[in-house]
C-alpha cells in the first residue's frame, strides 16, 4: 500500500488526495467515465419514447456528446420530446377543458390520450426494429431540428 508524498500517511493507489493531509497523490490522470458508454444508438433511441418519461432519455441524448453526431438517434430523441409535448397539450389544456364540460359526449381528450400512447408504444416497435418512421407534424419538426446541429 503507497504512502502519501507530503506526510507519509497510508493511502489506497486509488485516492487521488491524502484524507489525512489533503495533498494531490502522484499517478495518471484517469480518464473521466462516460455513464452513455454501454449505451447503443438504438437502445437511446428506444429510451426517447418511454410514455411519460422519455423526454428525459430525449434530453440526455440531444445533450450528450456521444450522439452529437448521430443524427437518426438525434431525430428520435427530438420526435419522442415533440410527441411529449403533444401528450402534455392534451393533459394541460384540453383535459381541464372537457372535465368542466358536464354532457355525456365523447371525450375527445381520453382519444387524444389513448392516441399518443399507442403511438408511443408503436414508435418504440419501429425504433427497436431500427425503422426510422417520420410522423406526421411531429417528424417533421423532427427531422429539421436535427438537421440544424
Amino acid at each position: 500500500m503507497p504512502f502519501c508524498s507530503s506526510c507519509g500517511n497510508e493511502v489506497n493507489q486509488a485516492d487521488q488526495f491524502c484524507a489525512k493531509c489533503g495533498a494531490g497523490q502522484p499517478g495518471a490522470p484517469r480518464p473521466p467515465v462516460d455513464p452513455l458508454a454501454g449505451i447503443t444508438p438504438r437502445t437511446a433511441s428506444i429510451l426517447c419514447y418511454i410514455p411519460g418519461i422519455g423526454w428525459i432519455a430525449s434530453v440526455i441524448v440531444l445533450a450528450a456528446d456521444k450522439f452529437r453526431t448521430n443524427r437518426t438517434v438525434r431525430f428520435h430523441a427530438f420526435q419522442g420530446l415533440y410527441l411529449f409535448v403533444a401528450w402534455l397539450i392534451v393533459e394541460w389544456v384540453l383535459s381541464p377543458i372537457f372535465r368542466e364540460m358536464h354532457s355525456p359526449m365523447l371525450r375527445v381528450d381520453k382519444i387524444l390520450q389513448a392516441l399518443i400512447l399507442f403511438v408511443w408504444v408503436f414508435m418504440i416497435i419501429k425504433t427497436s426494429h431500427e425503422e426510422v418512421y417520420s410522423l406526421p407534424i411531429i417528424g417533421e419538426l423532427a427531422e429539421k431540428s436535427a438537421a440544424e446541429h
